[in-house]
């Protein structure tokens, strides 16, 4: 096996960290608390830590347009359970959805909606902004396409208002709707197999509609610069890659091999293609062509002729506004012939990859600082945006939303409020978190427990480090709690152990026993007094050797390595207390009692920062009856050579540092109460 290359962090100087947007039509369930937030907010907690926490801007917020939450609307008022506007459902889920972030201790610095107060009206601006300039340099055209209509209801349908099979190759999804599927692939809505309207359950017909599109196919090497560029990036995961690539490929069509001769009879209309016969196991040949205006015209000739067929993944023209009402309004332009182009709203995609500026301005806004300061944070080269994704969104963020950045700062800046380039973000996309083996979606068959019902069960803290070492950056995983067990007999067997609660142990066992031990041997032989002097060798040496690993290990964005890695050193100095205290009760020797406390409350202390982006409040906790005030506990601008450096001067003369008296029996981190055996 080759040998893991090591690297030294360099950090940026400032960072903005998003978390994705939950849209307003529902509540949270634990796979977007678990999947998404957790992970955004240990590194963002982290990166508090390590660069200053006025440098990091942790920013999400609820997407408040979109046809979801026009179903979601559409259904609760016509089943008489809500009696207000849409903005006032969207306002009750997001006040929902931040509640349940709140009981996660998920560290937002701001977290409002795309719609809603400031933010919203930011949103506004920065949105139209964005899309003039792209228009202003010949970036977006006009198009008429086809769209769903609802003959019955009398009205255009969007997204989740269609639903049908997906028309791309390969692909097996039956929740498409109209023109993505819930696993991401994109495709024109009239190849949308067997589409039903939502509305009325009849089967819509097409009419033509004109929207404002991007160029997305002419940014083809801007994006496979983009991606290659990712290669070797040690922050960039495979499946990132992995997915855009699938992107870059020649537009292709699918036809059945029992087509093949209704194929040869219109062969000839077809625009200039490459014919590959079917591959060995494979049902169907392919028909490449050079651009996607091409494919389009096959498309034609094919569906005029009866032949079926199936698209396969290729960069479209990507869209930018639709006819729907409840959406940002999308600025008045002229086509090129010079007419008025108004009435439209933006499409939710575009508007929501641009929504995180929106809220980076917002939070300033909150926090007094002048709005030019977004530059600082987006558009310097000294700064960072690491985006926190689901892996089925990468389309978005992957594909469009390079290309959309890459235009943006071409030739001339985009103007709001000030100059500046926007930089290349990191997208830190995660594979799906599984209730048990199966997908979790509260629009799928599988039903997960909402986030709030896990936590009549759980204790935040133990599902946070839970979820962090699930790994999800590598692969879907399960996340499988005893207490929703389908099998009863398993659900109440006692020997049964919880995976849910293999991390939480350690917090709950060997974490506050070290943390109980350095406290209550200071109460008991030290006055209250944490004893300072020169550490150990050997304590000093563990301790900067997991600080590195830790370092490099977050740079890399390995978020399920960390739980491991602090579990190892906790260990270790629980294990060295236990030892040291040990001998030097055996022995009687004070000066020696002395060494092994200041060795330890060194350890704890190490252990303490490492753990505190994952466990925040039981860290803190611990840093407050040591008695530090905790922007210097918690931040890396250490040597980490000893206790000293926390201590004021009157301190490191006197030799010691007050710590407060821990009562008996205290915990930093406790067990859900449903967990205690009942007597």
């Amino acid at each position: 096996m080759a040998k893991k290359e090591h690297i030294t962090p360099v950090w940026p100087k400032r960072a903005v960290v998003t978390a994705g947007m939950p849209y307003g039509n529902k509540s949270l369930h634990f796979g977007h608390v678990g999947g998404v937030f957790v992970p955004a907010d240990v590194f963002s907690r982290f990166l508090r830590d390590r660069i200053g926490a006025e440098n990091v801007r942790f920013v999400s917020g609820t997407d408040c347009f979109g046809s979801p939450i026009e179903e979601g609307y559409r259904k609760e008022v016509e089943a008489g359970t809500l009696d207000g506007s849409i903005l006032d459902y969207v306002q009750r889920n997001h006040d929902r959805q931040k509640a349940t972030l709140d009981a996660y201790d998920i560290s937002l610095d701001l977290y409002e909606g795309s719609g809603l107060g400031n933010c919203g009206e930011i949103h506004q601006q920065v949105t139209n902004a964005f899309i003039e300039k792209l228009r202003a340099k010949g970036y977006l055209h006009l198009e008429e396409t086809n769209q769903f209509y609802d003959a019955q209801e009398g009205m255009f349908l969007n997204g989740r208002q269609v639903q049908g099979h997906c028309p791309v190759q390969g692909c097996k999804s039956e929740k498409a709707y109209a023109d993505e599927c819930d696993l991401g692939h994109q495709y024109e809505p009239e190849d949308l197999i067997n589409p039903i309207s939502n509305v009325s359950g009849t089967v819509p017909e097409m009419r033509k509609v004109a929207n404002w599109y991007f160029d997305l196919p002419g940014m083809a090497d801007v994006v496979r610069d983009y991606v290659e560029g990712l290669a070797d990036d040690p922050q960039t995961r495979p499946v990132v890659t992995k997915t855009i690539r699938e992107f870059l490929v020649p537009p292709i069509i699918f036809v059945k091999v029992e087509l093949h001769d209704d194929y040869l009879a219109v062969a000839d209309k077809l625009p200039a293609h490459e014919y590959r016969d079917a591959a060995k196991g494979k049902q169907s040949f392919e028909l490449e062509f050079k651009n996607v205006v091409d494919r389009d015209l096959a498309r034609t000739v094919l569906t005029e002729a009866g032949i079926r067929f199936r698209t396969g993944k290729a960069l479209v023209p990507f869209r930018i506004s639709g006819n729907a009402s409840w959406g940002v309004a999308c600025p008045v332009m002229t086509d090129d012939e010079g007419n008025k182009v108004e009435g439209l709203t933006v499409w939710c995609w575009p508007e929501s990859l641009i929504s995180p500026i929106s809220e980076t301005i917002a939070a300033n806004d909150k926090m007094g600082l002048p709005r030019s300061s977004w530059r600082d944070f987006w558009c310097s080269k000294d700064a960072g945006v690491y985006q926190f994704i689901g892996q089925d969104n990468l389309y978005f963020y992957g594909v469009a939303q390079p290309a959309l950045w890459a235009a943006l700062q071409k030739d001339q800046p985009i103007a709001f409020p000030a100059e500046g380039e926007l930089q290349q973000t990191k997208l830190v996309a995660n594979h799906h978190i599984l209730f048990g083996d199966k997908k979790a979606s509260s629009s799928g068959d599988v039903k997960p427990p909402t986030a709030d019902e896990l936590l009549e069960h759980y204790t935040a803290e133990q599902l946070r480090a839970h979820w962090l070492a699930l790994a999800l950056g590598q692969k879907s995983v399960g996340f499988k709690p005893k207490v929703f067990e389908a099998d009863e007999a398993k659900r109440n067997d006692p020997r049964v152990a919880d995976p849910a609660l293999k991390e939480g142990a350690l917090l709950t066992k060997v974490f506050n026993r070290l943390a109980r031990s350095c406290l209550y041997e200071a109460a008991k032989n030290f006055d209250c007094l944490m004893p300072l002097g020169e550490v150990s060798t050997e304590c000093v040496t563990e301790a900067k050797k997991a600080l590195a690993a830790y370092d490099e290990t977050m740079y890399k964005v390995e978020l399920h390595a960390i739980m491991p890695l602090v579990e190892t050193f906790i260990r270790y100095a629980n294990k060295y207390w236990s030892s040291g205290i040990k001998a030097v009760e055996a022995s009687g020797n004070a000066e020696e009692r002395r060494q092994v406390l200041v060795d330890s409350f060194y350890l704890l202390r190490v252990a303490t920062l490492l753990m505190h982006p994952v466990v925040p409040a039981g860290c803190e906790k611990i840093c407050d009856y040591l008695d530090f005030d905790a922007s210097a506990f918690f931040s890396w601008e250490y040597g980490f050579g000893g206790m000293d450096e926390l201590c004021s001067e009157d301190e490191r003369a006197a030799k010691s540092h007050r710590v407060k008296e821990l009562p008996p029996r205290t915990d930093f981190f406790r067990a859900h109460e449903s967990q205690f055996k009942k007597k």
